[in-house]
């Protein structure tokens, strides 16, 4: 099974092994990782899930952000001053779809969640 490491706002990281087909936010969910709340099931609606991909796995989570997944993020997230765009590392963790290829999968989570 893939294994996610979850880093919080502190640095202290908790690894988990999360099944291939599941979603990176219910994984945090299921083995109770403080940082993600999910509110809306996975629904795309609420964006308590954020997470930063970390800088060596952005490319393997499968690419940027969709339209709507950056959509919900730029109404939570501060964007970027100098670029006024997002990071291109944020993403919303039930958007990420374990495989095997994303085992030790790093995520860092943020201090808060918007609810």
């Amino acid at each position: 099974m893939p294994k996610v490491t979850y880093i919080d706002h502190h640095g202290m990281a908790t690894g988990v092994d999360v099944p291939v087909g599941e979603n990176v936010m219910r994984g945090a969910l299921y083995n109770n990782v403080e940082g993600i709340a999910g509110e809306c099931g996975g629904a795309l609606s609420c964006a308590t899930c954020r997470c930063y991909v970390d800088d060596a796995w952005t490319v393997k989570v499968g690419g940027p952000a969709s339209h709507e997944e950056r959509e919900l993020l730029a109404d939570v997230v501060e964007l970027d001053a100098a670029e006024g765009a997002l990071a291109r590392n944020v993403r919303l963790s039930c958007q990420i779809t374990m495989t095997p290829a994303l085992d030790g999968l790093v995520v860092h989570l943020p201090a808060k969640q918007f609810f």
